[in-house]
């Protein structure tokens, strides 16, 4: 994929960020219980700083001339993590809860190769 198109992902992602952030702070308020909008809220923001991330790869990897790992990883990430999260909130079985995890290590791996590409750029 183009570091055009990781910028996009990232934009739209931090877009839909906004909104679900927005949706859930007045739309969900007297839905969800102080407990399940805070999941909510944790979504939202791992969900943001992660398209500032893919945001970040797309503007470096040319630069860098690195593959395309790390935002591989965020995007993924940003799907179970924040997904997840965002599904337990509305009420979704507790098992979804196993997935979350799996988006956390997606995170860690993504920055693990930011950092490496990072070290390994001239």
């Amino acid at each position: 994929m183009t570091p055009n198109r990781w910028i996009a992902l990232g934009a739209l992602s931090g877009a839909l960020s906004v909104v679900l952030g927005a949706f859930g702070a007045h739309a969900l308020k007297d839905t969800l219980t102080p407990d399940q909008l805070a999941v909510w809220t944790a979504a939202v923001h791992y969900q943001a700083l992660h398209a500032l991330a893919l945001i970040a790869f797309g503007i470096i990897s040319e630069r860098w001339n690195t593959r395309a790992l790390a935002a591989w990883c965020f995007l993924i990430g940003t799907v179970l993590f924040s997904g997840s999260l965002y599904a337990l909130s509305l009420g979704a079985p507790r098992w979804c809860g196993a997935i979350t995890p799996f988006g956390g290590i997606a995170f860690i791996t993504g920055w693990l190769g930011l950092a490496w590409s990072a070290w390994r750029a001239r």
